[in-house]
């Protein structure tokens, strides 16, 4: 999916009113930003700077070409003919751009107005997931990603540093795990993993085979250049854990994409090291990619009949289908169609469908019929265009393709670990990496790479926070529209906005939530409830952040639920777990904890409450006090008459 989305006005009213919008949102932007530099954070400041800058550029291209159209004539004057035609090409190359470029300060960014959420901030919905539900690892290391956007290529050791991106994944693993080591945190991941799949306490056993999706949306197997994609230094520090590490052995190992292919960088840096990983991708190339074979069909939940040679049979490519663990290793960057491309809509290259009659092609998502569910705002020429790229908008609370992915027991449902490769950044997903893509918001400084990771063991959560911090960057001009239905809808996939009966398997039972949805507090503090003090949402944690200032200060200032919550931690526990729920209203509620197989083993809390957010301490033993077997255990909150969340707790012995 190559096409741009960009909106020109040309009347000639247009003409002149763009200019003075340009000067109207540097005026704007200055006197907001320059008294307190924080706001340019700001949303308002976020869509006033492209705009703002554009004009700048105009007015510089129209200065320069004035200037040099007078020099031009003084030297013309004075016999220097020579010096006077370089300086008319200088003028005359300034003055093309004001008038095709400058003229129109906002072509480079999409009219629509910017993201805003539908909902206010701190407001999660859906049930976290995780050791700690709903944690997302931040790692922001600025010397990791160090290239100067000009000279030679990103993905070089001189230009990221191997030693910080591994240690940057090494304190993620052990924070999103609340360990001290990274066997430890390897341990707690694959022990979780196979607790809540009904696969016992046990960890990873030799010979499980693990895949890795990575987006290599943009490359080919030749690609040599500045694309974006995950390089070799997070990807040798990820083959580190997993194989010195977690004990897999490379040989059970595969990294694919089944709609591109890898890169020959990233292979031939691979396979100096652990030869043994295989690289499956659409076709098979002479630089070491295999073709991939097909899988499981998916069931979509509704027939996808809106692209125009779409809705074909879709499958999940063998590599997953295989697999017993997958990592889900994305990139953050914005997207034309989608606003964002993060671990979502990473999934869209975990497919394999042809066009009518056998018809082969990498785009799957188009034989599928993926693009015009996935389109958040009208796209090309929207509604009324009749080509292969014209897409109306989805509205909030209808149906997005990315939940079935996310859903799939071949693939959410199988995913181990989510990693965000947000080291560089683009506007699109087809972009190749330059200066322009460079952040301006803090803590990036000015102009300065992202040079961060995230991980999470939570698809909507991880997500959330990705599209919370491009929506605050003012250069990622194509995050608008509706980015976040399809976070709404996998929070709410037991009884989503549409309505719809999601069933990616088509075998009759429905999905529960596929995760916590929410959107921080503001783009300068970046709270979430669980940073907050509020159960139930999203927890951003920083390694080496204090957590208990935080919380000490944020419940001074914790408002009224709006919504039920439940959650508990730590999780896997021993010998105690704190729950926390939140409710919304007053009333008798009931706190309640099951077995495995719907026994009811210990009545926590039954009492007439009012609204507010509460905690029980759980030691693991029934109503009788006899302490219970290792295993998963269900704790379900009942209020107003009828059953309001459920959450997983496992106990460790």
């Amino acid at each position: 999916m190559n096409q741009p989305f960009r909106h020109k006005i040309t009347t000639a009213f247009g003409r002149l009113l763009l200019p003075i919008t340009g000067l109207l949102s540097l005026i704007w932007f200055l006197i907001r930003v320059v008294p307190r530099p924080s706001r340019a954070a700001y949303p308002c400041q976020a869509a006033a700077f492209p705009i703002a800058s554009a004009f700048v550029l105009w007015m510089a291209s129209a200065v320069a070409s004035w200037a040099g159209l007078r020099q031009a004539r003084l030297l013309f004057v004075r016999g220097r003919f020579g010096l006077a035609a370089l300086a008319l090409i200088v003028s005359l190359g300034a003055g093309t751009y004001a008038v095709l470029e400058g003229a129109d300060p906002v072509s480079a960014t999409p009219l629509a107005a910017r993201f805003e959420p539908s909902e206010g901030a701190n407001q999660p919905m859906g049930i976290g997931q995780g050791i700690f539900p709903g944690r997302v690892v931040w790692l922001h290391e600025p010397e990791a990603a160090r290239w100067d956007g000009i000279t030679g290529k990103w993905w070089t050791d001189d230009n990221t540093d191997p030693v910080l991106v591994a240690q940057m994944l090494s304190d993620g693993l052990q924070g999103l795990t609340g360990t001290t080591s990274d066997a430890d945190a390897w341990v707690a991941l694959f022990r979780h993993f196979n607790l809540t799949h009904d696969r016992g306490d046990v960890g990873y056993q030799a010979g499980e085979k693990i895949a890795a999706k990575f987006n290599f949306n943009q490359t080919n197997a030749r690609s040599s250049g500045n694309e974006s994609y995950t390089g070799p230094q997070l990807t040798l520090a990820f083959l580190h854990q997993l194989v010195d590490v977690a004990g897999v052995a490379d040989t059970d190992i595969t990294i694919y994409d089944a709609t591109r292919a890898a890169p020959k960088p990233l292979i031939d840096a691979v396979r100096a090291v652990y030869p043994g990983v295989r690289f499956v991708a659409f076709v098979a190339s002479s630089t070491g990619n295999i073709a991939h074979e097909r899988g499981e069909q998916i069931a979509f939940s509704m027939p996808l009949t809106l692209e125009r040679r779409g809705g074909n049979p879709t499958f999940v490519p063998k590599a997953a289908d295989d697999a017993t663990y997958l990592i889900n290793v994305a990139i953050m960057k914005g997207h034309d169609l989608a606003g964002v491309t993060v671990a979502g809509k990473n999934l869209f290259g975990s497919i394999s469908s042809d066009y009518a009659g056998g018809e082969t092609t990498n785009n799957a998502p188009a034989a599928a019929g993926f693009h015009p569910y996935a389109s958040v705002h009208d796209f090309g020429n929207g509604p009324s265009g009749t080509g292969d790229w014209d897409f109306a908008g989805r509205d909030m609370g209808t149906y997005n393709p990315i939940v079935d992915l996310i859903g799939h027991r071949d693939l959410g449902g199988k995913t181990l670990l989510y990693l965000v490769d947000a080291l560089y950044s683009t506007r699109r997903q087809n972009e190749h990496l330059t200066n322009g893509d460079r952040f301006t918001t803090e803590p990036f400084g000015e102009k300065n790479w992202p040079s961060s990771i995230f991980l999470s063991q939570d698809p909507l959560a991880v997500d959330s926070v990705c599209l919370d911090f491009l929506t605050a960057e003012p250069t990622q001009s194509n995050v608008h529209g509706n980015v976040d239905n399809y976070l709404h809808e996998a929070a709410q996939a037991d009884n989503p906005p549409s309505g719809l009966y999601y069933d990616p398997e088509g075998d009759g039972s429905t999905l529960n939530s596929l995760g916590v949805h929410e959107h921080w507090n503001n783009p300068v503090d970046r709270q979430y409830s669980g940073n907050l003090g509020i159960p139930g949402g999203i927890e951003l944690f920083i390694p080496g952040q204090s957590p208990s200032t935080a919380i000490t200060e944020a419940r001074q200032v914790a408002a009224t639920p709006t919504s039920w919550a439940l959650g508990g931690y730590p999780n896997p526990f021993n010998p105690a777990v704190t729950i926390t729920w939140s409710q919304p209203e007053a009333g008798a509620v009931r706190l309640a904890v099951f077995d495995a197989i719907g026994q009811r083993v210990a009545l926590l809390h039954e009492a007439d409450m009012t609204a507010g957010t509460y905690e029980a301490t759980w030691d693991g033993t029934d109503d009788a006090g006899r302490p219970l077997a290792s295993g998963v255990y269900m704790a379900l909150l009942s209020g107003d008459g009828r059953r309001q969340r459920v959450t997983r707790l496992t106990l460790v012995r």
